[in-house]
């Protein structure tokens, strides 16, 4: 990325790799991140927390989210917010590729 302004489109910036998660920082300041993630059909994140506030925007596949042990199903598209300090972990029900917007206030 540059620092002119540039048109892009997010599902070119990072491909699938076989049997793993890749992700791709687009932004990061003082104030939160923007990372878009692509992971392989079956990979997930184990359950853990966060001390911010996080935006999940799936962009493409099929995503099963566990915030708080409530489970949601997202597809391409849909997003849902992970709250501060509650227990999440993602899994690819299909490959999918998520942009993740941390606030860190």
């Amino acid at each position: 990325m540059t620092d002119q302004p540039e048109k892009l489109k997010l599902p070119d910036l990072v491909d699938y790799q076989p049997g793993a998660v890749v992700s791709k920082t687009i932004l990061e300041k003082p104030t939160g991140t923007v990372t878009l993630f692509a992971f392989d059909r079956g990979q997930a994140l184990s359950e853990h927390t966060a001390p911010f506030d996080a935006l999940v925007q799936l962009i493409d596949g099929e995503a099963e989210i566990t915030i708080s042990g409530q489970t949601l199903r997202l597809e391409a598209g849909e997003f849902v917010v992970m709250p501060a300090d509650e227990p999440h972990a993602l899994k690819a029900v299909e490959r999918f590729k998520m942009l993740l917007t941390m606030i860190r206030s």
